[in-house]
């Protein structure tokens, strides 16, 4: 029996502690030998800490005869050991009441447990943190695990869900058919989505649905498959992507439309050009009123070209420092003629310094717009509440929306409390031509003009509607610091009703023979002397043969590798004091504006034989 004592871990000891056997094998354990430790008492020798009170323990041996837990004792060399111990209550023949003790070294198992603890909380916290969801399940479908992104993404605690099915995160027809996929894999091998990245359909706890990426890996725990899903909620993804999808797919069409106009302002030009030289030659009557009728058509023509022009942001602007609340305060009355008495109209200023660079004439258009798509929403009345603020759009709301940019703007908020719109219409209600009115109740340009107009003024447009709820149209434009500087005089002269004439040389460069032609025409009639050429590198060489030229007037957008501006500038090498004047269908008086070349003027076609004399004239008046 000594024997068996010596090579144990076993302590014997008087009820009161003090110790009457110590073994080799605590020797070995604690570091005491044992003539070291005979007759201390063993709780003060070993520094016991106990899990409990001792009192309990030795009510314990005593009602029991025994007890057993775990207790941490100190080394002789000072580090802690955690023991199991197992304590026998014995009474000898003499009466004494004696403890046998039997403790067993687990400090390698809990310092194991502490790691695996430790590596659970760890990837507790990844799971915790990581955007993705995570869902654990068996090879029955069961889930097993259900992380904090989950819980979030699905609408659901992990307790609603752990033990139940996966499909029921999935909507019909993918949920009857999800066992049967797995089933399928373990029977055959045959791999569909494990291993791979698939974009599935997930379904919240309210029934509502979402895309998403699904990763799934596999694994083997106690002998049985789990298989573990990374999911991904693709929702904003996929709105960026249809929102950059809607802006390119417009950015196309405005530069279609803006072609277009630019062909056909060439057209009008000639149109209207030839009907102002035949109206001179024709006496007063039915022919000359049939004329007036050509040139009003042509007139409207050109209306409807700078609209397609608004919407691929290529109309010429004419921007200036405005005050918005002012601007729209003043504008107020007009819309309330416009709105007419059954729609109550109120302007709500929010703050001052709502300050833009904007051509205002062209910014009460779009709002005129605004106003007259609302009223015809509203046909039994309602009201249109219009506020103007500043706002700050920052970096995230930029992520949101691609064509943003951040910063600071003022805020044109409109809104209605009309039919609204669908959410097909609502997606379609900017395109060029689209429109929900009947048939020759409009051009459907509205709204894209408002669209190009905004866009080419360096802000941004947004249209949020619900059916039976009303509109609300958002303009944001680009806030400027600064006082309003003070507005140009006007031009006088502008009333005159006899052209101005002139025997000057002009250089006239245009690629369009017909377009050319009419040109020459109505300044030769004005008395110029007239010298043309057909792209820019012929008009070099006139201009080389000719020294009395005193202004070129030239068209932008030509073939031959030399654009207008370019041939411009060139010109102004050879020739520095000849003046300039610009053309295009194309709306773009930056050219002229950005002084690229001092001093140019524009005009825009289809232009009249008016407006052509007093542009030239001015321009050869200031030389």
């Amino acid at each position: 029996m000594v024997h068996v004592l010596d090579g144990a871990d076993i302590v014997v000891h008087r009820f009161d502690g003090t110790i009457t056997h110590w073994s080799i094998g605590c020797e070995n354990m604690y570091g005491w030998a044992r003539e070291e430790a005979v007759g201390e008492k063993v709780h003060e020798l070993l520094a016991t800490k106990f899990s409990e009170p001792a009192e309990n323990i030795r009510d314990q041996l005593k009602s029991r005869g025994f007890w057993q837990g775990e207790i941490i004792h100190r080394h002789k060399g000072g580090h802690d050991i955690h023991v199991a111990s197992r304590c026998v209550l014995v009474n000898l023949p003499d009466g004494e009441l004696t403890v046998i003790q039997t403790n067993s070294d687990v400090s390698a198992l809990r310092q194991a447990q502490e790691a695996v603890k430790s590596r659970e909380a760890h990837l507790s916290s990844i799971l915790d943190t990581v955007p993705d969801a995570m869902v654990v399940i068996d090879h029955k479908g069961t889930v097993l695990s259900f992380s904090k992104a989950a819980e979030k993404l699905f609408g659901m605690p992990a307790d609603q869900i752990c033990g139940r099915n996966v499909s029921n995160l999935m909507p019909t027809p993918y949920r009857e058919a999800h066992d049967g996929y797995i089933d399928h894999y373990i029977e055959t091998g045959e791999k569909r989505i494990i291993g791979y990245g698939r974009v599935v359909t997930g379904q919240r706890a309210d029934g509502s649905q979402f895309p998403m990426e699904l990763h799934v890996g596999e694994a083997t725990a106690n002998g049985e498959r789990i298989f573990t899903g990374f999911v991904r909620d693709l929702t904003s993804r996929f709105k960026i992507e249809e929102d950059l999808r809607q802006a390119q797919k417009m950015e196309a069409i405005g530069q279609l439309t803006g072609g277009l106009a630019h062909d056909f302002n060439n057209l009008l030009t000639v149109i209207s050009g030839n009907l102002e030289m035949i109206e001179d030659k024709l006496p007063p009557g039915s022919l000359r009123d049939i004329l007036n009728e050509a040139q009003a058509a042509a007139q409207d023509g050109a209306i409807l070209t700078g609209q397609l022009l608004a919407f691929g942001r290529r109309q010429p602007l004419n921007p200036k420092h405005a005050d918005l609340g002012q601007l729209l305060s003043g504008f107020s009355d007009l819309l309330r003629r416009t709105l007419g008495e059954d729609i109550r109209l109120s302007t709500v200023i929010d703050g001052s310094g709502l300050n833009v660079l904007v051509d205002s004439s062209q910014l009460q258009n779009a709002i005129l717009n605004i106003a007259l798509n609302a009223r015809d929403a509203m046909p039994k009345g309602g009201s249109l509440t219009t506020t103007i603020s500043r706002v700050h759009l920052d970096a995230d709301y930029a992520k949101m929306y691609p064509e943003v940019r951040s910063g600071n703007f003022v805020l044109i908020t409109m809104t209605d409390t009309g039919t609204g719109m669908t959410e097909e219409v609502r997606k379609r209600a900017i395109e060029p031509f689209f429109t929900t009115k009947e048939v020759g109740s409009g051009t459907g340009l509205g709204l894209s003009m408002v669209y190009g107009f905004v866009k080419q003024s360096g802000g941004h447009l947004q249209l949020y509607s619900e059916v039976g709820r009303g509109t609300t149209v958002r303009i944001y434009l680009p806030a400027v610091a600064g006082a309003k500087p003070r507005e140009p005089a006007l031009d006088q002269g502008a009333g005159e009703s006899q052209l101005p004439c002139g025997d000057e040389t002009v250089l006239v460069v245009e690629d369009d023979a017909r377009v050319r032609r009419v040109a020459v025409a109505r300044l030769a009639s004005m008395g110029y002397t007239v010298r043309e050429a057909e792209n820019g590198r012929r008009a070099l060489e006139v201009l080389q043969e000719n020294d009395d030229i005193a202004l070129l007037f030239t068209d932008i957008v030509m073939p031959g590798g030399i654009t207008g501006d370019e041939l411009a500038r060139e010109v102004r090498v050879l020739r520095p004091d000849i003046a300039v004047l610009f053309t295009s269908g194309y709306s773009e008086p930056g050219l002229a504006g950005k002084g690229i070349v001092p001093g140019a003027q524009w005009l825009r076609k289809p232009y009249t034989a008016k407006e052509l004399a007093l542009k030239i004239r001015e321009l050869l008046d200031a030389k």
